[in-house]
């Protein structure tokens, strides 16, 4: 009756056994592979790739995207390990119940929803944006009250809500279908970044590489060693995904083979394309152009620099056809990562829900599809409603720490996995333990370290909303500590949630101390929120004794 109970290791195994009412297993390796490559390529190495060079790194935003891949290597080792091990739909969340018990397993499910569900409603809206831009290419015009949300003085973002209702359909239709979906969109935009590459490498101009690394001028995070950093946590945006192949284990047809390729291969393709990508981009053109761009924008000043140089300095694009190609890749990345986002959090409340920690409306599987169709279609609701009425807001940063969160648990969880059950079978086993988590622990949080402090507020924010469901639902409906819990485990939940009101406090008079930010709704709000779950969880510390 404790908040640290583990979840056994036979108890798991068992729901993995394919069953009438289990989830259906129809995935292998190579679908594997591209959900994962599905979800890690979307729009942000076209966008995000410009942004960190002209502002952080310059060229040497390729050791950016390679500091960020030894995290996610590190990490994603630790994960074909468990996900071998625990064949489970839920990824970090199951790990967790495993190894750390219930709590930090609702600590990081809630996590996860961050990173699933708010990121698929962003990319949404930016997969709206996109479109408008591709049909605008051919002439044809959207207008704008149905292209912007309320606040953005539209009427509704109808194609974001498209764009999800179609992905959510999908999903419900069957995991099969929707593998063979991603499995296409995958090989469009594999093809045109492999294009790209190709293409722009005859047009490399070796000047643009110098210097390498700029000079930092003088403020943290601007160029030199701090830059690099700033960049690799900020590009580590565009590796998130491999960890959602982890949500799929329960429909595996062989998991304890394919899991472990199945991250660990996409991981490493994807690696590759993003290191010779900004190779690419940076070399064709000074990395200072890409200031002040967003979007398509780095990329087609990119594509515009891709042609012979004429005796006045003039360069005649050679491939001018290249941005709309690029255009259709970006509709189809998104669409994919938006498919597995909404794929791995249905997976995730699947798993909190049968666990007694979310409402059983959301581990229901379908009678001939076998999937969580009520699920999908309550998420397809939600999501839908927060891109056709919310305006579009940067949520990269946000969506970076919440992974970067998840992947040190997973990390710490293989730690203690071996020490508490060194026997238990394994598959895959992660090499140079205890080197390889301890590694991937220090990697991420060097990382999150280097995140804006905002970042951080609205993380703590989330969690401590997390923590409020827990305290008045996850507790009182647990199915492993089914008896109730003890008075020590309200008093810890309590305990807890009063160090994040500090926190929340203590970052916040930090981040509205800094004189060139004008922070005020968010340092308002944050003191009116902390004082409030003050009172809320001195109320639970209270009835705890």
């Amino acid at each position: 009756m404790s908040i640290w109970k583990r979840k056994p290791l036979s108890q798991l195994l068992n729901e993995a056994t394919e069953s009438d009412k289990g989830l259906k297993k129809t995935l292998t390796a190579p679908g594997l592979v591209a959900l994962g490559i599905g979800a890690i390529i979307g729009a942000g190495l076209f966008s995000i790739t410009g942004l960190a060079a002209s502002v952080n790194a310059g060229p040497a935003i390729t050791i950016s995207f390679l500091v960020a891949a030894f995290g996610c290597i590190f990490a994603g080792l630790c994960y074909a390990e468990f996900s071998s091990m625990i064949p489970v739909a839920g990824s970090a969340y199951t790990y967790s119940f495993a190894t750390m018990g219930e709590f930090v397993a609702w600590i990081i499910g809630w996590d996860l929803v961050l990173e699933y569900a708010v990121g698929a409603a962003t990319v949404s809206i930016s997969w709206s944006r996109y479109l408008g831009k591709f049909l605008g290419g051919y002439g044809i015009h959207i207008d704008d009250s149905y292209m912007l949300s309320p606040f953005e003085g539209g009427i509704i973002n109808a194609p974001a809500v498209f764009i999800v209702m179609i992905m959510s359909l999908i999903l419900i239709r069957g995991t099969r279908e929707s593998a063979f979906i991603n499995g296409i969109i995958v090989l469009l935009k594999v093809t045109v970044v492999l294009v790209f590459i190709a293409v722009g490498w005859q047009y490399i101009r070796p000047e643009n590489y110098t210097p390498y690394i700029p000079e930092n001028t003088g403020k943290f995070g601007e160029f030199g060693f701090s830059g690099i950093i700033r960049a690799a946590a900020i590009v580590f945006f565009a590796y998130i995904g491999f960890d959602a192949v982890s949500t799929a284990a329960q429909e595996a047809k062989n998991p304890k083979r394919d899991m472990p390729i199945g991250i660990l291969l996409s991981l490493g393709i994807c690696t590759i394309l993003y290191i010779l990508f900004a190779h690419v981009m940076t070399g064709v053109v000074n990395y200072q152009a890409f200031a002040g761009k967003d979007g398509i924008a780095p990329v087609a000043i990119a594509v515009e620099a891709m042609g012979p140089m004429g005796a006045g300095g003039m360069i005649t694009p050679a491939y001018p056809w290249l941005n709309n190609a690029i255009l259709l890749a970006i509709l189809g990345g998104y669409a994919s990562v938006i498919l597995v986002m909404l794929m791995g959090q249905s997976r995730v409340f699947f798993s909190m829900s049968k666990d007694g920690l979310m409402p059983k409306v959301f581990s229901e599987v379908h009678s001939k599809f076998r999937t969580p169709a009520k699920n999908n279609l309550l998420f397809m609701v939600i999501v839908s409603l927060f891109a056709a009425f919310v305006p579009a807001r940067v949520v990269g940063e946000m969506t970076s720490i919440g992974t970067l969160f998840a992947f040190i648990l997973v990390c710490i969880g293989v730690l203690i996995m071996r020490n508490k059950m060194p026997d238990a079978p394994r598959a895959f086993r992660t090499p140079l333990v205890p080197f390889v988590p301890i590694a991937g622990v220090l990697v991420c949080l060097f990382m999150m370290v280097f995140l804006p402090l905002d970042t951080w507020i609205r993380l703590i924010v989330w969690m401590m909303i997390g923590f409020d469901l827990y305290i008045f639902y996850g507790m009182k409906n647990s199915v492993l500590n089914s008896e109730g819990f003890d008075k020590s485990s309200y008093k810890t939940v309590a305990l807890s949630g009063l160090g994040m009101v500090v926190a929340l406090v203590v970052i916040a008079f930090v981040h509205h101390a800094d004189p060139e930010l004008d922070d005020s709704f968010l340092f308002y709000f944050s003191l009116a929120f902390a004082a409030i779950h003050a009172l809320i969880y001195a109320y639970s510390f209270k009835k705890s004794r």
